[in-house]
């Protein structure tokens, strides 16, 4: 047992929630990717950069913070002595700045997008470490369904060409394919007055994020989320699981489809770090799935070896998503449909006459696969009564443990593996039902492989 075994472990898990889900991942980014591949500022090094440029600014940042100061407000007091150095060296900024409409924070954000520009390296190539090339070409990779981050620089657009970014209240807008995009919740350097930057930002921030979250739980629900470059101590991150935790319910269970990815540089090869990583947040318990590494390179891989889609770009997705909704919006007249539900109520029950409905041929019988393995994981889940797929899967651990038998290693009367180009979905028989249900209640079982009783 050591860090070779938890690596095994942890990349069979990922595999097994990407197989049960059947989504691509959503990526979840903070300043610590930044600060991994091109040694970008964290907020409070930011601050420091800001004092040093700005000789208005009597003190360090550490004799805010030795006052209890918080970052937000050490921002908007750092906003007011910009604002009057500005005015009085107009030669560091742009003269179109220097207008009464023009907010007072404008200066300082000015100053952040240009030096974000200046150490933002314009790809993967400019990355100095050959091995973080290595991480990233993995991380391209992924192709994940979306990337939402709170960083203000490029580079996630840089070394992923194909997402298009989506800036600040933007995100709002119902036109958004939610398909290879890049949500910059805090804003980007290519529109400067809109960073959320100092205490005044962060309170309209939080008064419209609940639309926000709204708008991004859904990819939480229905994808595996993977944090990248946070600290769990991050309020950013504590906000978001809150609201996630207040939609999914889960009372200190463990939420089976969020990932907290956290760089160690001390790992040695003896270890076995922890697994999972709790939360304390307004009073309650929030339990996540936990990835300590060294390298980033085994973990960016098991993200990406089962893609919902393979050698499709999704800017072409995109595109593709696009001219579907504005033809179904503005193409087709605004008339009724009359529906006969019968009709239709008698095709889903027959699944020779619903593929017929919609003109579809049948290939190879698939129904049959179907009548015999109709459940996914999480729907066995949900009968034996847990909120997602984890609890049933967790029933397969303990029968490998007391029977050394995995039932989704070979195809078998209660587990099929079917098999789209490099996609893969694991489906579960009755049999799978029943034997998971005896399992869970504590009863004697046995388990029949071709006829081999154990």
């Amino acid at each position: 047992m050591g860090y070779e075994t938890y690596v095994s472990e942890i990349t069979s898990d990922i595999r097994e929630c990407l197989n049960e889900l059947g989504t691509q991942p959503v990526l979840f980014v903070g300043s610590g990717l930044s600060k991994r591949y091109f040694d970008a500022p964290n907020w409070i090094e930011l601050l420091e950069v800001l004092q040093k440029l700005c000789p208005s600014i009597p003190h360090e940042v550490g004799y805010y913070l030795q006052d209890g100061v918080s970052l937000e407000q050490i921002g908007s007091e750092f906003t007011d002595y910009y604002r009057k150095w500005a005015w009085g060296n107009r030669e560091e900024f742009p003269a179109d700045l220097f207008t009464a409409s023009v907010p007072k924070a404008t200066y300082i954000k000015y100053k952040i997008s240009q030096y974000f520009d200046s150490i933002t390296p314009n790809g993967i190539e400019g990355v100095e470490s050959e091995h973080h090339r290595k991480e990233l070409q993995l991380l391209q990779e992924i192709q994940p369904h979306a990337i939402i981050t709170t960083n203000y620089d490029r580079f996630l657009e840089n070394i992923s060409k194909d997402y298009q970014p989506i800036i600040g209240q933007k995100i709002l807008k119902p036109d958004t394919m939610s398909i290879g995009e890049i949500f910059k919740i805090h804003g980007c350097t290519t529109e400067f007055s809109g960073l959320v930057f100092n205490n005044e930002d962060y309170e309209l921030f939080i008064e419209k994020k609940k639309y926000l979250s709204a708008k991004l739980l859904t990819f939480f629900a229905e994808h595996p989320l993977v944090f990248i470059g946070y600290s769990g101590n991050d309020k950013n991150i504590q906000r978001i699981l809150a609201d996630i935790d207040e939609i999914i319910a889960t009372n200190g269970d463990l939420i089976p489809n969020i990932y907290f990815l956290e760089y160690n540089k001390n790992l040695s090869e003896n270890e076995l770090p922890q697994r999972e990583k709790v939360l304390f947040i307004n009073n309650k318990e929030i339990r996540i799935k936990y990835i300590e590494a060294k390298n980033f390179d085994w973990v960016f891989e098991a993200f990406g070896a089962n893609k919902a889609w393979d050698n499709v770009h999704p800017k072409l997705l995109r595109a593709l998503l696009a001219r579907t909704y504005k033809l179904v919006r503005s193409d087709i007249p605004r008339r009724s449909v009359e529906v006969d539900f019968e009709i239709i109520e008698k095709a889903v029950s027959d699944e020779q006459a619903l593929p017929k409905l919609y003109g579809v041929a049948m290939l190879d019988d698939p129904s049959q696969l179907n009548l015999q393995y109709p459940f996914n994981l999480t729907q066995i889940g949900e009968q034996l009564g847990y909120p997602t797929w984890y609890g049933a899967n967790k029933l397969i651990a303990e029968i490998i443990r007391n029977k050394g038998v995995n039932i989704k290693e070979t195809d078998n009367k209660y587990h099929v593996l079917i098999k789209t180009g490099k996609t893969e979905m694991h489906k579960y028989s009755k049999h799978a039902l029943e034997l998971l249900r005896e399992v869970n209640e504590g009863k004697e079982y046995t388990i029949d492989l071709q006829g081999l009783i154990i």
